[in-house]
């Protein structure tokens, strides 16, 4: 079995995330945790560990967006599904999140490029993929190649409305990009909306969840590494009570062939 990992790691010293969002972690190594070890065992001398080590441990600061998540529709607003209370992701179905996977090869699209739905079909058309409901969809941008840059926010093309409500009509309930956002870039939308004044470009490729409900994965990596078809994939995601978003360690499973 080949299994192709999807996922970045949790770290607070690249550019994953804007100012104020990224993750942030304490690491303590084995002698400086040699206090909390004594703590629980007075008298306890340090000597008295094997090479007077007591555990590695680390403390996390992180939002539920931080490194590889699966979003749930709650992010994307407060219905779904035309009205319906929207699901957070504890409330995830979990065998939407162990399906088979397609790729979409959109790496030649410029930075802050809105994908449309002809975009998408002429993809589909081109790997010759026959898209099946509750098939896992994901898109291999040009930010993929960027992470750990300073421009990797800002970075990739973005799926627009009609895109996004063209894969959700036939029945595609998880998507996924290894950009920042499954939207264009903010500072791309943001120069937009200065200049047209229309909100509705804004996250427009999210709200399409208010129509019907479903969730992406958002910063996966290594998308280029596969194939169109021809794998599963895993996204389970942590079960936060009553969040937005769960971390996952997104992984692909090349299928026996």
């Amino acid at each position: 079995m080949q299994i192709i990992d999807l996922s970045i790691p949790l770290e607070g010293d690249v550019a994953s995330d804007p100012p104020g969002y990224r993750p942030e972690i304490e690491y303590v190594n084995h002698q400086q945790s040699v206090a909390g070890l004594q703590a629980f065992f007075p008298g306890l001398a340090a000597e008295e560990m094997p090479d007077s080590e007591a555990w590695a441990i680390e403390f996390v600061r992180l939002n539920t967006h931080n490194g590889t998540h699966l979003d749930a529709p709650y992010h994307f607003a407060s219905t779904m599904d035309g009205g319906k209370r929207a699901i957070t992701i504890d409330e995830v179905p979990l065998d939407w999140c162990f399906r088979p996977g397609v790729k979409l090869d959109f790496r030649h699209f410029d930075d802050g490029y809105i994908v449309t739905a002809a975009d998408v079909a002429a993809e589909f058309e081109r790997i010759g993929h026959d898209l099946q409901p509750y098939d896992i969809v994901v898109v291999n941008t040009a930010a993929g190649a960027r992470y750990g840059q300073e421009n990797y926010v800002s970075s990739g093309c973005g799926m627009g409305r009609e895109a996004t409500m063209w894969l959700l009509e036939r029945g595609v309930r998880v998507t996924g990009t290894d950009a920042w956002s499954w939207d264009v870039p903010f500072t791309v939308t943001a120069e937009r909306y200065a200049e047209t004044g229309d909100a509705g470009l804004i996250w427009e490729g999210h709200k399409a969840g208010r129509d019907i409900g479903y969730c992406h994965l958002e910063k996966l990596h290594n998308l280029e590494s596969l194939p169109a078809n021809g794998f599963t994939i895993a996204c389970f995601p942590v079960k936060i009570r009553a969040a937005s978003a769960g971390w996952t360690r997104a992984v692909a499973i090349m299928n026996p062939s």
